[in-house]
């Protein structure tokens, strides 16, 4: 099948799934006694006519004619059951053909004929990814909700990643560092009878290139980051040039699901509109849950991951600088014990968990590892001469 003939057959998908959803959607508005989101609804019924439109057009002028939209059996009996549900279970139901929807656009964007099929299958697909954000609001999964900050507040606290993550990185680092060292110095340890020349060499080399690795990779993973969010931004700025009123009427809707009302979201997203900048980092933060200030520094977290597990990685080696055979093994493996506990203790700076839990754990794991490696080590000596 060709690019053409696999976007036509995705497009004639989701001209369907559109059709369905704007049903969907004004059937639950009938139901609906609350009126804010009862308009919610019917607006984006609407917003699922305008795609559906869209797609019907763009299929016309593909050669295709979609025809008249026709149900199928078990899509009524799915409309029954949505209506008959409780509506938190049905907004997860729409929810979930929501994110189907977004899938499809993945696979018909890789199809594209065209820029401007490009920009309209991006369009709509931001605009599913806001009606999701609207159902999760439906559900009371939103961020008014006292789960969902909940969740927010302790997700906070697990290893603040995204702000101020140089802390995280840095335990993480060290962890990293002084597991991979301590593993590499108890089998090479093991294989070699404790030759610590052999020992320094193989550990110097495992610090450089776990230092290196860790480094390397919290750069280009903090550089996606921003290079997605700066991509994502500049969308949104083209959907705003090209769609001022669009967007501003998801910001509002967004905002009346918050609690606030029809009039009062109209107010404080004109407000917002008289500085474009500050608009089009509202949406994105809204819409696509993004914010400059979750990214941490490129430089920061690559320099702070690199020289913490250079850190880490250190320990198990030093004492074959100042003693020779198992003297040096045993008091590497007391100091990398007690390592392995101070950094699994260091942990409650970020996760609020029990310190001595937390680095009994990280010291269990330790000596586990320490102790596979060495019997490996072991195992392979012979076969080393």
């Amino acid at each position: 099948m060709s690019s053409k003939e696999k976007f036509i057959k995705g497009l004639e998908q989701a001209w369907r799934d559109e059709v369905r959803s704007a049903k969907n959607y004004r059937v639950l508005a009938e139901q609906e006694k609350d009126p804010v989101k009862k308009t919610i609804l019917i607006r984006m019924a609407d917003a699922e006519d305008r795609h559906a439109e869209r797609w019907a057009k763009r299929l016309a002028e593909l050669g295709v004619d979609p025809g008249e939209y026709r149900e199928s059996f078990v899509e009524r009996l799915r409309r029954w059951v949505l209506v008959k549900s409780d509506p938190a279970v049905a907004a997860q139901m729409l929810e979930a053909g929501e994110k189907d929807a977004d899938q499809l656009y993945d696979v018909l964007l890789r199809n594209a004929q065209s820029d401007d099929d490009t920009a309209a299958l991006h369009s709509a697909q931001r605009e599913e990814n806001a009606h999701s954000k609207m159902l999760e609001e439906f559900e009371g999964r939103g961020s008014r909700h006292p789960q969902t900050r909940l969740d927010k507040i302790l997700g906070r606290e697990q290893w603040h990643i995204r702000a101020g993550g140089w802390i995280g990185q840095a335990i993480y680092g060290v962890n990293d560092g002084l597991g991979a060292a301590f593993g590499v110095v108890s089998g090479i340890a093991g294989a070699t009878h404790v030759n610590s020349e052999f020992v320094l060499l193989s550990g110097f080399a495992t610090m450089i290139a776990s230092a290196l690795s860790m480094g390397s990779g919290a750069y280009l993973a903090t550089k996606s980051e921003r290079e997605v969010y700066e991509a994502e931004l500049d969308r949104e700025r083209t959907e705003i040039e090209t769609n001022p009123e669009e967007e501003r009427e998801e910001l509002e809707l967004f905002y009346q699901l918050k609690g606030f009302t029809e009039q009062e979201s109209k107010d404080m997203v004109a407000r917002l509109a008289k500085n474009p900048d500050q608009l089009l980092k509202t949406l994105a933060h809204e819409e696509l849950g993004l914010s400059e200030q979750s990214f941490p520094k490129v430089w920061r977290s690559a320099v702070s991951a690199t020289i913490s597990t250079a850190v880490g990685a250190m320990i198990p080696v030093l004492p074959f600088l100042f003693a020779q055979g198992l003297s040096a093994l045993v008091l590497s493996f007391i100091v990398s014990t007690l390592a392995h506990f101070a950094v699994g203790a260091s942990k409650v700076i970020v996760t609020g968990r029990s310190w001595v839990r937390s680095g009994t754990e990280m010291t269990l794991v330790g000596i586990g590892e320490a102790a596979i490696t060495y019997v490996i080590g072991l195992l392979v000596a012979p076969a080393l001469g």
